[in-house]
Parts: C-alpha cells; sequence; structure tokens
C-alpha cells in the first residue's frame, strides 16, 4: 500500500536516491531541501519512477521552517508514515582552521535539523501511535576522523539522542519506531559543494559506494524499523569492528592515512559552490543530482548489504551446519 513518505535533503545524493527509490513503489514523496533546481530535478525523477512528488523548500536548521513542513503535508497530503533525515553539511579542513559560526552552522543542519525532524513527525505520529523515523548515519557516527571534526560531532550526537528517544518510545510500549543506518563512504555531490579549505579536491575515503546502495539500506530499514541500526557496507562493518576493538591503533592509522585518502591529485578550485549557507545550486548552479564525480571509482553492490538484512537466515543456517558438524563429529 502507497505509503506518504517525507525525506529531508532530497535534492542530492543518499536523499535523493531514497527518494526515487520510494517513488519507485508508487509511495508519495515530499522532498524537502533548500536548492529549487536540485528540488525540482529530484521531484521529476520520482514522477519518472512512478511516484507522487511534493516539494517544500526549507532550511532544515529552522525548526519553525521544519514544524510547517510537516503540517503541510498533514493538512495538505495526509499522514505522514515514514520521516527520514538525511540532510547535512559540513566543513573540510583542520579543526583549527573552522571558524566558530561555521561549525555552529554545521551542527544546526546535520544535528539539530535531526532533532526538529524528529520532533514534527512525533508531534502527528504519537497521537496515531503508527509511524517511523529513519535517522541516516555514518560510520563516522562512531569513529571520528581527521579533518571532518564539526560532521563527526553531529553524527556522534545524533546516534545519542537516537539511542535515548528509542529506549523512551520502548518504555511507553509506543508502536512509533525510530532506526539508524549507518553509511560508507558514498558518491555524493558533497564532495564538490562543501566548504573545504583543503589544497586538493575532497574525496570520500574509499572504498566509495553508489547512492542507490545506501537507498537500498533506506528503504530496508523504513520497512523494518524495529531493528535499532543497519550497518550498510563492508568498510562500514570493518571500521566499526575495529574501532570497537582497538581504537587507538585506528586513531594512528588515521592519523597517517586520513588526510591523504581524503584529498584527489586534482587542486581545489577556489571558486567551486559552498552550501554551507546557500544553496549550491543558486542563481548560476545547476541540478547535480544524487551522484557525485566518483562513478568509476564507486561500487553498486556489496554482499555485506544483504547478509545485514538477513542476518536471521544466515543465523539459521549457521546453526544448522554447527548441529551437522557437531552429531558428525559425534557418531561413533
Amino acid at each position: 500500500m502507497p505509503r506518504i513518505i517525507v525525506v529531508t535533503g532530497s535534492s542530492g545524493g543518499i536523499g535523493r536516491a531514497s527518494a526515487v527509490a520510494f517513488g519507485a513503489r508508487g509511495d508519495t514523496v515530499v522532498l524537502v531541501a533548500r536548492g529549487e533546481k536540485g528540488l525540482a530535478g529530484a521531484a521529476a525523477q520520482v514522477e519518472r519512477a512512478g511516484g507522487t512528488a511534493h516539494v517544500i523548500a526549507a532550511d532544515v536548521a529552522d525548526s519553525d521552517e521544519v514544524f510547517a513542513v510537516a503540517e503541510r503535508v498533514e493538512t495538505e497530503i495526509g499522514p505522514i508514515d515514514v520521516w527520514v533525515n538525511v540532510a547535512f553539511t559540513s566543513v573540510f579542513a583542520p579543526f583549527d582552521q573552522i571558524k566558530p559560526e561555521e561549525y555552529r552552522r554545521v551542527t544546526e543542519v546535520s544535528y539539530l535539523g535531526y532533532i526538529y525532524g524528529t520532533m514534527a513527525a512525533l508531534k502527528y505520529m504519537k497521537p496515531r501511535d503508527r509511524g517511523t523515523i529513519v535517522q541516516v548515519g555514518s560510520a563516522l557516527a562512531y569513529r571520528g576522523i581527521p579533518l571532518q571534526s564539526a560532521y563527526c560531532g553531529a553524527k556522534h550526537a545524533i546516534q545519542g539522542f537516537n539511542e535515548a528517544l528509542r529506549c523512551e518510545l520502548l518504555h511507553d510500549k509506543s508502536n512509533i519506531h525510530v532506526t539508524m543506518v549507518q553509511m560508507p563512504a558514498v558518491n555524493t555531490p558533497q564532495f564538490s559543494w562543501v566548504l573545504s579549505r583543503l589544497p586538493h579536491h575532497a574525496q570520500p575515503v574509499p572504498p566509495i559506494y553508489q547512492p542507490e546502495f545506501a537507498a537500498r539500506g533506506v528503504l530496508f530499514a523504513a520497512d523494518h524499523p524495529k531493528r535499532r541500526e543497519y550497518w550498510v557496507g563492508t568498510s562500514t562493518m570493518g571500521t566499526l569492528a575495529a574501532n570497537a576493538v582497538v581504537p587507538g591503533l585506528l586513531d594512528r592509522y588515521l592519523a597517517k592515512t586520513g588526510f591523504k585518502s581524503q584529498q584527489t591529485q586534482q587542486r581545489h578550485d577556489p571558486d567551486a559552490p559552498v552550501n554551507l549557507w546557500d544553496p549550491a545550486d543558486g542563481e548560476d548552479g545547476h541540478d547535480f543530482g544524487a551522484h557525485g564525480i566518483f562513478d568509476t571509482k564507486s561500487h553498486e553492490h556489496d554482499t555485506q548489504l544483504w547478509a545485514s538484512h538477513h542476518h536471521g537466515l544466515l543465523g539459521l543456517i549457521a546453526a544448522g551446519v554447527g548441529a551437522a558438524v557437531a552429531f558428525v563429529w559425534r557418531r561413533p
């Protein structure tokens, strides 16, 4: 049955790929972002995919604008079934090269934007006692890396608030579910429009995945929200496992490799668009789409995602194999 889905940050990247994927199911997708060109392009894609698109321009750092989005959806379109928080911004620079107002802006968008979106959704979901909220996170919600202190701080904060909220909903025996999807490096346009003070063009830390791969994780989480968290990609799984076991060693490894791995050999263009304060598709801009510039380096598939979505089946298979081995071992 078609649902009403709200996706913030849906003008590009994971948000846009997720919106299109929901549209392909026939869902009604409410696209929320600042950039008019990106929103128009995303709406056209959702419609072509088979969904119904509604565009609402808003800055998620402004709580009044976010609450107004939810009110418009509820009064003009219908009850919100799923709210997906994706919108973010960042600064690529060493910590001491980030200005206080820039750090504040990243926090307001990338952390408080999730808070406001969750508050707005819960306002309408709680009286109905149903609904799903998906927080699109990152491996960086657990593991900080150099040159992204503001973004890492925001993702860590989302992790903490989401866990606290989930406990409260469980305490209330609520039928509203919140879940978080921890993402790997993804080929999104952010690396072409992020505020960067690096000498070379910013890039995601390889291995890099396509936005559509990440979107599959978002949709599965929206369909199966009782699970507290999902890991997307082998690199996410490996990073979080290593951070749990040898975090100090990972500190040293990232200190050695993290600066180079986040930059290409191409010099940074000082005239590149910056979306920290204004949308990157301004008056002279264009629709960046869902993909960044790393298509040739990006992966569309990873068996880890299938395994993550079928861990129950894999557990049964493992138990069956173990029982068979034990039976054979005990035979005289």
